[in-house]
């Protein structure tokens, strides 16, 4: 629960940058607190504090690497342009997409799984159609992906 928390957050925070121009340490605070405050999922506020850094380093590691990914995504997207995505698939699918390639805690299984369901929770009801088959292409070519350039 802690991780899929930390990437609601996460995606919830990268689409809030994209929208309203924040730096990645605003869109975070905001979100951290208004989980706290609402709580409308219901979290642990115990929880929220514990996977802070967590959510920092993931939308810290998207931005950071946001070009690559979009690069790297716009190879596996069939008739689509990544700025063409909504925006919350293109969230989702760069968390997704940051998670397999530069981190390594996680099998890449487990990530398009989670990535499926952000996209179901957030997106539309194709989205989480859309978001597997882009990352069911992305993960056959994973190893060659993560080697160093």
């Amino acid at each position: 629960m802690k991780r899929r928390l930390a990437r609601e957050i996460a995606v919830q925070s990268l689409y809030q940058m994209e929208m309203n121009e924040v730096t990645a340490s605003d869109a975070v605070d905001m979100l951290i607190e208004e989980v706290k405050e609402e709580n409308e999922i219901g979290a642990d506020t115990g929880e929220v504090d514990k996977i802070d850094a967590f959510v920092r380093e993931l939308v810290n590691g998207v931005t950071g690497q946001r070009q690559s990914i979009d690069d790297m995504l716009q190879q596996y997207l069939t008739g689509w342009q990544v700025d063409r995505l909504s925006r919350v698939d293109r969230q989702v699918l760069r968390l997704a997409c940051y998670e397999m390639v530069y981190r390594n805690d996680v099998p890449p299984k487990a990530v398009i799984n989670e990535a499926i369901e952000l996209a179901k929770h957030f997106g539309t009801d194709e989205s989480g159609k859309f978001v597997n088959g882009v990352l069911g292409r992305l993960i056959k070519a994973l190893e060659e992906l993560k080697k160093p350039n």
